[in-house]
């Protein structure tokens, strides 16, 4: 009988850590940042058939968009091409069979990250055979590859690092050789993963990623109430941030100090006039109620309560 009890304890106490543990993760986490991720800068003194910092930067990319904490805009390069085909649509060289074109619309990113490839090695010991294909060679072989990477990770607004990490990936085993002919790298991101050069650039890639969801509870997360409408109050962060029906923003207007000399941002606070509930959840807003408090506008910040 005692014996029961005892495990019948254990069993209750192992329960009530994980909903404790869990309700912490939930009141913590959840919500996600945009991000952009800028070119990263070869500074290795290797050359080889693609195109290292491209490589990094798709590899990058593809695994913050399945960390499930951002929202991934596409790299600097991608965004101006965007931008240079707005332009030119909107300077009327084009025909555009009724279509209106749009600008201004192109979400605005909260981080970025970047950074310089200090070292990259990459031997290959022994060959085998291999197909060809679409200027794409994979064939087997043994390889040693390796790679330092230095990652900066900056708020877009004042141009401020928050934090760095030196990543690191090696990996040395029996694989498959990658060989693309010319200077880009594009493709299948998946199949570059399953060579060693790959496999070192993910397990680098993996280690940063790490490090940046570690920092996000040290980065403030904001947003704006985009409309006032009677009783509703609307803010311009929704299911795609991960915002939940229920959860609670502090509402106030920022205060900026800035050094007068450099404009720099020397320190910034909310002065909280309310607290507002949300109600209903949509793709990029919400639409919340005042909770607590008055004077609540158009134009003030929100953000997690303290």
């Amino acid at each position: 009988m005692t014996k029961k009890l005892g495990i019948s304890i254990i069993v209750i106490l192992f329960i009530l850590t994980i909903m404790v543990s869990g309700q912490c993760l939930a009141a913590g986490g959840g919500l996600r940042y945009s991000i952009s991720v800028a070119k990263f800068e070869n500074r290795s003194g290797w050359h080889g058939q693609w195109n290292l910092g491209d490589a990094w930067g798709a590899v990058l990319t593809d695994t913050l968009n399945q960390a499930g904490r951002f929202i991934v805009l596409g790299e600097k390069d991608m965004r101006m091409e965007a931008l240079q085909e707005q332009d030119l649509a909107a300077s009327g060289r084009t025909a555009g069979g009724g279509k209106v074109v749009v600008t201004g619309q192109m979400t605005p990113a909260q981080l970025l990250v970047k950074g310089n490839i200090t070292h990259f090695a990459h031997d290959t010991k022994g060959g085998g055979g291999g197909i060809g294909f679409g200027g794409i060679r994979i064939g087997g072989g043994g390889s040693e590859s390796e790679i330092n990477v230095v990652m900066y990770i900056i708020d877009s607004t004042t141009g401020q690092v928050l934090a760095s990490k030196k990543c690191y990936g090696k990996v040395t085993k029996q694989s498959l050789s990658f060989g693309v002919r010319g200077g880009g790298f594009a493709g299948d991101i998946g199949g570059f993963k399953k060579t060693n050069a790959g496999k070192a650039i993910e397990m680098a890639v993996d280690e940063g990623v790490k490090f940046l969801i570690s920092q996000l509870s040290d980065i403030p997360w904001s947003g704006k109430i985009v409309l006032k409408k009677g009783s509703k109050v609307f803010i311009n962060r929704g299911a795609r941030e991960g915002v939940t029906k229920g959860q609670t923003f502090s509402v106030g207007e920022v205060t900026v100090i800035r050094d007068p000399d450099t404009g720099e941002v020397l320190d910034q606070s909310l002065e909280k006039v309310g607290t507002i509930e949300v109600e209903k959840v949509k793709e990029k807003l919400s639409i919340c109620k005042a909770a607590q408090g008055s004077g609540i506008k158009k134009g003030m910040t929100i953000v997690l309560p303290e």
